[in-house]
């Protein structure tokens, strides 16, 4: 079974995002940029391969502050939009 299979999707309108860097400090200051931007959930951290610091944390996109806001506001799709030619 593919372990993919299993994982459950954060609501609509959520986003998981995962960071894995070398130190606990980095992915912190990585998390804390996020939150500038985004609502959040409390984060979670976890060893990492490696010596590492895998930190996980959930974003609400749909309650966007700051540069998040205008972005997100221009980048959502129109009606009807499809892939580029390209993506096809």
């Amino acid at each position: 079974m593919d372990p993919h299979e299993t994982e459950i999707l954060p609501p609509a309108g959520h986003a998981e995002v995962r960071i894995v860097a070398a130190s606990p400090e980095t992915a912190r200051a990585v998390a804390e940029v996020l939150r500038h931007c985004f609502a959040g959930a409390e984060q979670r951290s976890y060893p990492a391969p490696g010596g590492g610091t895998r930190l996980h944390l959930t974003v609400d996109t749909e309650t966007a502050a700051g540069p998040a806001r205008s972005w997100l506001a221009t980048s959502r799709p129109s009606t009807g939009a499809g892939p580029h030619v390209e993506e096809h």
